[in-house]
């Protein structure tokens, strides 16, 4: 089954083509055109450079985030509309859970952390399995304060990946505790590790409709959250 990837729930927006047996194609930017402008004319190249039609695409995955509300919108709305033109089923995943994915043969528990702004992150815990990783929290959005007192708590040796991560490193070694940080190449969820952690949900048929795929917001967008101010002012 030929699986199109799209992960836009960080600044690091990627577009991935591929099957059971390998990427066929893949492209991100991490600076520059916003999401809006980079995934469609993205999947257009990656078709074009792979020789392969629209038509031949079985199936679309799309991160769903906890990360930024444009970047989001943008992938999943478009995942959604490829999936209904071209009739083929659509797999959501957690970009935290992509993020997690990526370092799966760790052999320490696993903590992936992505930049939420506004001074926080997202966060959720992982197991690592035979063959992936296993979530065993909620997804989270907090200070990063609140995320060392947490690592302190658990005492655990503990690896650290994503963006979120790097940036808040000094607050985080502040816990004390025995950890390690991923490497930058780590930083962002990216559509290869999406599609391979997608394609065996489309063979078990772990699928959605289209209009079931919705982003983990996680909180409430600045919109909203000026909104209620506006409102309590009032």
């Amino acid at each position: 089954m030929l699986v199109l990837a799209i992960e836009t729930s960080t600044p690091q927006t990627s577009v991935a083509l591929g099957t059971e047996q390998g990427v066929l194609g893949s492209t991100l930017l991490s600076w520059g055109k916003g999401h809006s402008e980079f995934v469609v004319p993205a999947i257009h190249h990656l078709l074009g450079w792979t020789e392969l039609r629209p038509g031949q695409i079985g199936g679309v995955a799309v991160g769903l985030g906890p990360g930024l509300f444009t970047g989001l919108r943008v992938g999943v709305a478009t995942a959604r509309s490829l999936a209904q033109v071209l009739r083929v089923p659509i797999v959501g995943i957690a970009s935290l859970d992509v993020l997690a994915f990526s370092v799966r043969y760790s052999r320490w528990r696993i903590v992936a952390v992505s930049d939420g702004k506004r001074g926080e992150v997202f966060s959720a815990s992982y197991r690592p399995v035979p063959g992936g990783v296993t979530r065993d929290s909620e997804y989270q959005v907090g200070p990063p304060e609140r995320l060392a007192a947490e690592l302190e708590a658990s005492g655990e040796e503990t690896l650290l990946v994503g963006g979120g991560a790097l940036l808040y490193r000094r607050q985080l070694e502040k816990s004390g505790g025995r950890m390690e940080f991923a490497s930058m190449s780590r930083a962002f969820p990216d559509a290869e590790s999406l599609l391979e952690l997608a394609l065996p949900r489309f063979h078990r048929e772990e699928t959605a409709r289209p209009v079931d795929v919705v982003p983990y917001y996680v909180r409430k967008s600045d919109a909203e959250i000026d909104w209620g101010r506006a409102g309590r002012v009032a």
